[in-house]
């Protein structure tokens, strides 16, 4: 791309304003190294790398790229095998940890069902080397410190040395705050030399004996290593040698831990700065409200509502650019001070911004073209040096633009053919249009020459633009308007101003006006165009839209039906598990009771029979009948309130609702007891007076299926063990039993004590006593009613 524009367009302060977004030395280089192309592919990549960090900065905040410092030349000295210090180890590590940090993160990304265009595949080239990461980390500190865990020599050492600096400590306070104190200074322990002193006054300076290692500025004062700790200091420097020499060794082993590295480790700096760059691409994005641009390989312009990105939004005012569809040149008219250099200047670093990969300032759906090169001659650019004019410095740069032009080219003129004598200035205007026309380059001009709205009007492919001018005001609005030739408003605004109206009708008689109805239909054609084209991007954004709702429709159409096979298959394989287990387990059964009664001299009790039929019964599988109708009305119905007659159905006892103890739990009248019975256990039944017998006869001869004559508590909490036993009791009572046996184990004694006491405060026992040693001894227990 041509430096000269680059720096015209300022192309550098958009550069300047991406830098606070960086955070690596990395993503500073590649801000610095930011230049636009024009291989689309690579624009496409860009934007793409763009999008996907807006989408992660709006979804995740960014991406979790910390501050980093330049470890490339920490890298190269690793080639040549030298050792590194421990602040550049420190540096390593952490492009390790931050290159773990960034994998994770697009890995959490991929399981959230993130959808990425570009930096997902771009993720997959982080290089993640565990081993070594966890060697540094515990090895060495932020700021290079090597730790105590990097080696057992190196912790030993350590520790030696914090015992002979606690032994120097104490043994210098003796003397500091001992008899000694009168001699010294001042009441304190320094170092000189890297060795423990005290300050002594100068006329005792033998007193201690020892070493003098330094003196104060007034020589009143001798800094002396006493002659008592002088072999603790040696012990000490000699212990703070083989530190020093141990952590040379660390330096090396890590070092050389490393080395083998350094081409994973440069590819993941290079990640890591370009995630760094789209991150800070993404963040100067939102803050100037910019948008994903559209690429068009045919150079169809379409701008919509753009401002010039170093405008505050807020501030700027927004036009409508096209270029290239039904024109390729655009001119544009008016008198200064209107906005046309900076309308020009936008179209230019627009174009810029998007073949960098870079966020647009304009609406969604904006357009740009991919023009292998941009060409501006904007402003003053008169050389004192060269000893050029205004029109020869000029001159001199549209030489050398003309010179490379061709179909892909964007040109920008400002002022084409100001500076001399206006008569041949707009004929160099035209000429060189013509000149530009012929090589199918698009181009954005702005002059004062008339002349230059009938070549706008005459020309192919060309179309005349003004700024409009508010005349109330008197100030220019700034709104670019396409299809509408710039006129001079000298005389609305002498006509405001007061000047006599004699002399504006004299002087609207000497000028040759413009053809307004001309005006007029150019920019009903405009807007209609402007009309069409909005809707024709609503129309295809709507397509789109349907497009993908079809698309999305027809896959889950798809999974619904997968889904739904799938569903079918395991409820077979389910139910057929069910089945084969069923199967297994009834003839298990029938064979135990086989067993039993070929069994000679064995007679099976009644409750084993119970049990062996319930152990049947409860293989049967209940129907989910939710959604049921009926049986969601007859449920209804079911609903109890106080003084319903109900059936307890584990005892088969016919009762009567006295009041609800708890969320799922009533109190229930059973003839002379009254017993707390869960809600599901419960059914509520309509009894007449002639059945009531029958019920009574059938409740009583069921009552037996239903009560085991044994309980068995082992293995249960003391509270509820006992509230078991008083309900055990009760059914039992109501089966008809005279007698049952309580099984509580032995253990610490606590529930066999509580179920004792209860069963001495129960009228319905008459008496209880432990189980024969062969049936359990003290811990069961077996209990005879009344």
């Amino acid at each position: 791309m041509n430096s000269k524009t680059l720096k015209t367009l300022e192309f550098a302060k958009v550069k300047k304003n991406l830098l606070p977004f960086v955070s690596t030395p990395m993503g500073e280089k590649q801000v610095t190294a930011l230049e636009p192309s024009s291989d689309i592919i690579e624009i496409k990549k860009q934007i793409a790398q763009t999008k996907d960090g807006a989408d992660i900065l709006r979804m995740k905040g960014g991406i979790p790229v910390p501050k980093l410092s330049d470890i490339s030349q920490s890298l190269k000295r690793l080639d040549i095998d030298a050792s590194l210090n421990g602040k550049e180890l420190a540096a390593i590590s952490k492009v390790l940890r931050a290159t773990n940090e960034v994998r994770n993160f697009f890995v959490k990304l991929d399981d959230d069902a993130i959808e990425l265009v570009s930096l997902d595949e771009l993720a997959d080239n982080l290089q993640v080397l565990p081993g070594v990461n966890k060697r540094l980390l515990t090895s060495i500190e932020g700021d290079g410190h090597v730790t105590d865990e990097a080696s057992t020599a190196l912790a030993g050492i350590r520790r030696s040395i914090a015992a002979v600096e606690g032994q120097l400590r104490d043994q210098l306070n003796v003397l500091v705050h001992g008899s000694s104190s009168k001699y010294l200074s001042d009441a304190v322990i320094t170092i000189r030399n890297d060795r423990y002193v005290i300050p002594v006054k100068q006329e005792y300076r033998n007193h201690f004996g020892g070493v003098v290692h330094d003196q104060s500025a007034s020589g009143q004062t001798v800094f002396v290593e006493p002659r008592q700790i002088v072999e603790l200091n040696n012990r000490l420097k000699q212990q703070q040698a083989n530190e020093k020499e141990e952590v040379i060794r660390i330096l090396r082993e890590l070092s050389e831990l490393i080395a083998p590295y350094t081409t994973e480790i440069r590819q993941n700096v290079h990640v890591l700065g370009i995630f760094d760059f789209v991150n800070a691409k993404a963040k100067y994005a939102a803050q100037i409200k910019a948008t994903e641009p559209l690429l068009s390989p045919e150079n169809k312009v379409y701008l919509r509502q753009v401002w010039h990105p170093l405008i505050d939004m807020k501030v700027a005012v927004k036009n409508d650019i096209m270029l290239g569809d039904d024109y390729k040149a655009i001119v544009v008219t008016g008198p200064n001070t209107g906005g046309k250099t900076i309308t020009l200047k936008t179209l230019g670093l627009i174009q810029l911004m998007g073949q960098s990969g870079l966020f647009i300032p304009a609406f969604e759906e904006s357009r740009i073209g991919i023009f292998d090169n941009i060409f501006a001659d904007i402003g003053d650019e008169q050389s004192i040096e060269q000893s050029l004019s205004t029109f020869s410095s000029h001159m001199t740069n549209i030489v050398s633009i003309l010179s490379e032009v061709d179909d892909k080219s964007l040109i920008l003129f400002d002022e084409l053919g100001a500076g001399t004598d206006p008569q041949e200035g707009a004929a160099l205007a035209i000429s060189i249009l013509d000149y530009v026309g012929s090589k199918s380059s698009y181009v954005m001009a702005t002059t004062h020459y008339p002349e230059l709205k009938a070549y706008a009007y005459e020309r192919p492919q060309t179309i005349n633009a003004s700024m409009e001018f508010d005349i109330e005001s008197l100030k220019p609005t700034y709104h670019l308007l396409l299809g509408i030739p710039g006129r001079s408003n000298a005389l609305d605004i002498s006509k405001k101003l007061g000047l006599d109206e004699v002399i504006i009708m004299q002087a609207k008689q000497l000028t040759a006006g413009q053809n307004q109805d001309l005006n007029d239909m150019i920019q009903d054609l405009v807007s209609k165009r402007h009309r069409l084209e909005e809707e024709s991007i609503e129309l295809h954004k709507n397509l789109d839209e349907s497009r993908k709702l079809h698309d999305d429709l027809d896959k889950k159409y798809d999974d619904f039906v997968n889904q739904r096979e799938n569903l079918l298959d395991d409820a077979k394989r389910k139910g057929n598990e069910i089945v084969e287990q069923a199967t297994q387990k009834s003839e298990k059964i029938i064979a135990e009771l086989r067993q039993m009664r070929l069994n000679a001299g064995t007679t099976i009790k009644e409750d084993e029979l119970i049990s062996a039929k319930a152990r049947l019964n409860n293989l049967e599988q209940p129907t989910n009948l939710k959604k049921n109708r009926v049986l969601r009305r007859a449920r209804e119905n079911q609903t109890l309130k106080p003084n319903d007659d109900v059936l307890v159905k584990s005892y088969g006892q016919r009762g009567v609702l006295l009041r609800k103890a708890g969320n799922h739990e009533w109190e229930v009248q059973l003839g002379i007891l009254k017993m707390k019975v869960m809600a599901d256990d419960l059914e509520k039944i309509k009894v007449e007076d002639n059945k009531k017998t029958a019920i009574r006869t059938s409740v009583k001869s069921a009552n037996t299926a239903h009560v085991s004559p044994t309980l068995d508590l082992r293995g249960e909490r003391y509270e509820e063990a006992l509230v078991k036993v008083d309900r055990y009791l009760d059914a039992a009572v109501l089966a008809g039993y005279s007698t049952v046996t309580i099984v509580h184990g032995k253990g610490t004694g606590a529930l066999r004590k509580g179920i004792t006491d209860f069963l001495a405060q129960n009228r319905a026992v008459k008496s209880f006593k432990f189980a024969a040693p062969n049936a359990g001894g003290n811990g069961a227990t077996v209990v005879y009613f009344k």
